[in-house]
């Protein structure tokens, strides 16, 4: 299977997020699974792809021009697909993807999994997204999603679209 990893690219994060990023890319890897991610040699970016790439695993990098210009390209990618800008960027990683994790990440993360929910909301795929929770980082969205559901602005149930799991093992049954 073909896993979209979201993910913040900055440094200066909770260093137990780097822990269980390197966790879940030694997973993907073990199970056969190909990570698809952004491209960047930054944040837990960058440890997701070196720890899928160390276990042995396939990553395909989908890499705007200003990742290029900026010299911040991950040197761990198989394949790399150049693009535009962040919305081909985003298109190409649905294309290429099966199912989408979400880390720790900030406005380029949630950019990313609101376009892959909106797309799945009116029928362009049943792709799901989920949720990695560590610590409790997404609790705060999730409180957000059921406010939105209880004030009759979803469509559906947004969990039909967005799954959460607190642990690796919870992701693991979720894919």
């Amino acid at each position: 299977m073909k896993v979209c990893v979201f993910c913040s690219a900055n440094h200066d994060l909770d260093r137990d997020f780097f822990a269980k990023t390197w966790e879940l890319g030694e997973w993907l890897a073990k199970n056969g699974h190909t990570l698809v991610f952004g491209g960047t040699d930054l944040g837990l970016m960058e440890c997701i792809a070196k720890s899928v790439h160390e276990a042995g695993g396939q990553i395909i990098g989908v890499v705007p021009s200003k990742v290029e210009e900026n010299g911040h390209v991950s040197e761990y990618l198989d394949v790399h697909i150049p693009c535009d800008n962040l919305n081909d960027r985003k298109a190409l990683m649905m294309a290429q993807s099966d199912v989408f994790i979400a880390l720790p990440g900030g406005i380029g993360t949630l950019d990313e999994i609101f376009s892959v929910v909106s797309s799945a909301t009116i029928g362009y795929h049943q792709k799901t997204v989920i949720l990695y929770n560590m610590k409790g980082f997404w609790d705060s969205l999730i409180a957000c999603l059921h406010d939105l559901e209880a004030k009759g602005v979803t469509r559906k149930h947004w969990d039909n679209y967005i799954k959460v799991a607190n642990s690796l093992e919870e992701l693991a049954t979720l894919i």
